[in-house]
């Protein structure tokens, strides 16, 4: 090999070298600010998990919305209970908010869970779903970002929705609570991002056809900078009709998060052992430093 040669090997080398150092230290710097812990927002899965199953009416129902309340007001969200009726059915958002708003985002997830496990394999169905994964993760990523994203965050709406997980049972609909929030909207957010099955161990989140493309490239893309690339995957795969269908109605850009890969949606099996920090934590990492790049 000539000296040219290994001159231009070794500069080229080096150049790639660089460009590698430098994508890790931004790559590592970015990860430093960001404080979201999946461990924590484990334990308010744990918590959830302890009351039973949260169906409307029950004592584990009116203990979450006590225990969502408590400790969004431990770390200084002001919260609301939106309490209406929705075609006949008693609806209890929960609404935390910590600034003066203007422009502000909607993060929601669901707090409820189902009544009957009816896709349960065998003759019958009984009992309701415990909703490990399916109501709990959701309200647990919401509670982590309360904890850990700063003051100075652009103006944040936590919305816990109640009543969207019983469709078809007891002449009830889907998402009977994200309907009442948007139907009482005075100002509308410049976004809503739902989270909803975000703790599956085996996670894999596809892109939803209804959502926002914009929001949608703009999570996705900051999911791949955090190395989470393997869990957002850049592909369209599910028509949802989920807790952000009432906001693209009402022409407000909308994102859904959700793994409908979960093979024990709506059964019994929905269970803590089902449950991943690690999951909670790359979803709740993804939203953390994307709302920070909305100021």
């Amino acid at each position: 090999m000539t000296t040219r040669k290994l001159r231009f090997f070794i500069i080229t080398f080096l150049g790639i070298f660089l460009i590698g150092l430098i994508s890790w230290l931004v790559y590592n710097s970015r990860r430093s600010t960001i404080h979201f812990d999946g461990q924590r927002a484990y334990q308010d899965v744990v918590a959830q998990m302890s009351f039973g199953a949260r169906t409307p009416g029950s004592l584990a129902h009116a203990q979450t919305i006590t225990y969502i309340q408590q400790e969004l007001e431990k770390v200084g969200w002001n919260v609301q209970i939106q309490a209406t009726t929705w075609l006949g059915f008693s609806v209890q958002n929960i609404i935390a908010t910590r600034s003066d708003f203007g422009s502000y985002i909607v993060v929601g997830a669901h707090y409820d869970s189902r009544l009957l496990a009816d896709r349960d394999p065998g003759p019958g169905s009984s009992g309701p779903v415990p909703g490990a994964n399916d109501g709990a993760s959701g309200v647990a990523v919401l509670l982590e970002l309360a904890r850990s994203l700063p003051p100075d965050s652009i103006p944040v709406r936590l919305v816990f929705f109640d009543a969207e997980d019983n469709g078809g049972l007891d002449d009830r609909q889907w998402i009977m609570g994200s309907q009442a929030f948007v139907a009482a909207l005075t100002e509308k957010p410049q976004a809503a991002v739902i989270v909803d099955m975000v703790g599956d161990a085996d996670l894999n989140i596809y892109i939803e056809r209804n959502s926002d493309s914009t929001l949608t490239a703009e999570i996705w893309a900051q999911a791949a900078a955090l190395g989470y690339g393997k869990i957002f995957i850049p592909s369209p795969k599910y028509d949802m009709i989920d807790d952000h269908s009432p906001f693209l109605e009402a022409g407000i850009p909308a994102v859904d998060i959700i793994d409908f890969d979960y093979p024990y949606w709506h059964t019994a099996s929905d269970t803590l052992d089902k449950v991943s920090a690690q999951s909670l934590q790359a979803v709740g990492e993804t939203l953390w430093a994307w709302i920070e790049s909305q100021k």
